[in-house]
């Protein structure tokens, strides 16, 4: 038992996992492109925060205030994101992942409001709400697209930590991941044979810290809490400025 307490990973510690991951994904994708290996890490943030997200609405104290919050960012953080990622300051054709939180908290809630009725009611809401969101997820153009608001569906509907749980997010990760959102494959050559890996399938690999958390939060602080709400805009406005230099 204490081997295994010593393992365990606090939200505290996902978090702060999440920023390093997306930084170097955004640092891929803007000032330092060519170095594969920061994608490749990058694929990890996504599933740890879709898991996080999850992970507030349950634990918040206020859902208004929640997704309040995220709203003010995720208008704060229109130009940065669109600065870094499409150079420059309209760029429609591609949102930045707080509005794909906002939808998915969004889903959830609606779920929420029809746990308490039969079971036929509460499938057809289940279904109703993965349909929507991946339909919104297209239509908004949001970050991860469809795929981003699955995944947090994901999260969401096989939560509790028993083996069916994780199977079901093992098997959630792997669809959407290698199947619908795909992308670019590397040769790698092992033993004189030639393996193909797909570079979106490495998000898998996020599930590691994600069995390994227990639900404790670990350090927390209202300073550390806006640090990590801030962090995506402005470092965003950073990479982008930087391109321009």
């Amino acid at each position: 038992m204490k081997k295994l307490q010593k393992t365990e990973i606090t939200s505290f510690a996902l978090h702060c996992m999440a920023m390093a991951f997306m930084l170097c994904d955004h640092l891929w994708g803007t000032i330092v492109p060519g170095n594969d290996w920061l994608t490749c890490i990058g694929r990890l943030t996504f599933p740890i925060y879709a898991f996080t997200l999850v992970e507030g609405y349950f634990h918040t104290r206020s859902l208004k205030k929640y997704m309040g919050r995220l709203l003010i960012f995720a208008i704060l953080s229109e130009i940065p994101f669109n600065l870094a990622m499409g150079s420059r300051l309209f760029y429609p054709i591609h949102q930045n992942v707080l509005w794909s939180f906002l939808i998915s908290l969004s889903l959830i809630f609606l779920n929420e409001k029809v746990r308490e009725k039969k079971l036929w009611i509460r499938i057809a809401a289940g279904l109703g709400t993965v349909l929507l969101g991946y339909f919104l997820g297209i239509v908004t153009f949001v970050d991860f697209y469809h795929g981003g608001i699955l995944t947090v569906l994901v999260f969401y509907f096989f939560r509790r930590r028993v083996w069916w749980g994780y199977l079901g997010q093992f098997i959630g990760l792997w669809y959407i991941n290698m199947e619908l959102l795909g992308g670019y494959m590397y040769e790698i050559s092992l033993f004189g044979t030639v393996f193909p890996l797909m570079r979106q399938g490495l998000a898998l690999f996020a599930l590691i810290p994600l069995w390994l958390y227990r639900g404790k939060q670990g350090y927390h602080s209202r300073w550390f809490r806006w640090f990590c709400y801030a962090f995506y805009p402005v470092h965003l406005l950073v990479l982008g400025l930087l391109k321009f230099l």
